[in-house]
């Protein structure tokens, strides 16, 4: 059941706070002297009263997740006592708070060193009210035993204080409660007492589980910031994104608009020298016609270059022909020996027949003749021949000698 588990939490809050009250009045009477923040029973005193503020309060849902901070009850004091916008004003001026918890925590010393402290919680508990906007229904502020721990702060005007704030750390600090400084010897007591620490070491065990409870919503709530700070990390980047194209854009188009720019004064520049230069305009005219000469000079070489590369086109087409024509008087010279071979065959052939007949000198002797006459007019016609391919040669060479010529003149 919700309710009895926090009726149990306020009974181990309010009996924890009295051991607190009571050991710390105890001890500071025994010392003698004025304390401060160093001093142990002092410390525990304010961890128990920060875990009964703590008690019920509604988690405010922020930027960075739920946050829950006894800070704003507190402020309302102010606005129910007036001597408590003094300490009010103090805190908001420490230059080392940075958090809300570290505010309370302050508040909380400063009021103990008026020893006012009292008179303001009970003047904050009497306001339900007000507190109804902080503190769940069922919460120790809202319940009796607020009212009760509220009474028994009376006691603590009775102890000085003095703490220099301006140097702690009071944004950072775990609140632990140190349950070994309110354990007592049992052997050294008598039975009333020993049942006094049964019952108070219960009771420590039961907070122990309400502080465990409370460490868990702690971790809870630390890791919704922490996904809360992943998610507004990630749109930070995509904003960042969208930022940065933004920027590469407008730094295009200035950059568009400064070639723009750039363009148009140089339009504008060579429309002034255009119109008012004379003497730039001759010397413009000069170069004109000098550009003109050397272009038609350039096409004059040119078509001289390829009149010589058609000249010499012609003479490896005459060199290829002449070649082809020695190479047809070869053959017909290679056919005609080949001839003469044969008909020396012949000759011979026939002078051993005409040696093995019975025909006459005069025959033979004409046969002879014939054959004499017909050899002597194949070795005049192979001498020819020989000479028409010397001739051919002689041409070919002087053509390849031209064509180098030509070659050698056109580099």
């Amino acid at each position: 059941d919700p309710n009895y588990l926090m009726a149990n939490e306020r009974m181990n809050l309010m009996n924890m706070a009295k051991l607190s009250i009571k050991g710390l009045i105890e001890s500071a009477l025994n010392l003698g002297r004025t304390l401060d923040s160093d001093y142990a029973p002092l410390q525990q005193f304010f961890v128990v009263m920060e875990h009964c503020l703590k008690h019920g309060l509604k988690a405010k849902k922020t930027f960075l997740g739920q946050n829950k901070s006894f800070w704003g009850p507190l402020e309302l004091v102010e606005k129910l006592v007036p001597e408590a916008a003094e300490i009010t004003a103090s805190v908001k001026d420490l230059p080392g708070l940075k958090t809300p918890v570290g505010r309370g925590r302050a508040w909380l010393r400063l009021a103990l060193m008026q020893k006012k402290l009292s008179e303001y919680m009970k003047a904050l508990i009497n306001r339900k009210d007000l507190l109804s906007e902080f503190y769940e229904p069922n919460a120790l502020m809202m319940e009796e035993e607020g009212a009760i721990i509220a009474g028994l702060l009376v006691g603590l005007n009775v102890i000085d204080a003095n703490f220099c704030m301006k140097g702690e750390d009071l944004d950072s600090q775990v609140g632990v409660i140190d349950f070994s400084m309110y354990l007592k010897d049992g052997n050294s007591t008598k039975g009333s007492e020993g049942d006094g620490q049964i019952t108070a070491i219960l009771d420590q065990k039961n907070y122990v589980e309400e502080l465990n409870r409370h460490l868990s919503a702690t971790v809870n709530n630390l890791q919704a910031k922490v996904d809360a700070l992943e998610k507004s990390n990630t749109k930070l980047t995509e904003e960042v994104s969208v930022i940065e194209t933004h920027l590469m854009i407008i730094t295009l188009q200035e950059e568009m608009e400064r070639v723009k720019e750039e363009s148009s004064y140089i339009l504008e520049s060579s429309r002034k020298v255009g119109v008012g230069g004379t003497a730039d305009g001759h010397a413009l005219t000069e170069a004109r016609k000098q550009l003109k000469e050397e272009t038609q000079l350039r096409l004059d070489v040119e078509k001289e270059l390829e009149v010589q590369i058609g000249m010499r086109q012609e003479m490896e087409l005459a060199m290829k022909m002449l070649e082809k024509d020695v190479c047809e008087k070869q053959d017909a010279l290679v056919a005609l020996r080949q001839q003469l071979d044969d008909l020396r065959a012949l000759k011979h052939e026939l002078s051993f027949k005409l040696q093995s007949s019975d025909m006459g000198v005069k025959q033979k002797s004409e046969l002879n003749s014939r054959l004499e006459e017909k050899t002597n007019q194949m070795a005049a016609t192979i001498k020819q021949l020989e000479q028409s391919e010397k001739d051919l040669v002689k041409q070919a060479k002087t053509l390849n000698s031209a064509a180098n010529k030509l070659i050698q003149k056109h580099h």
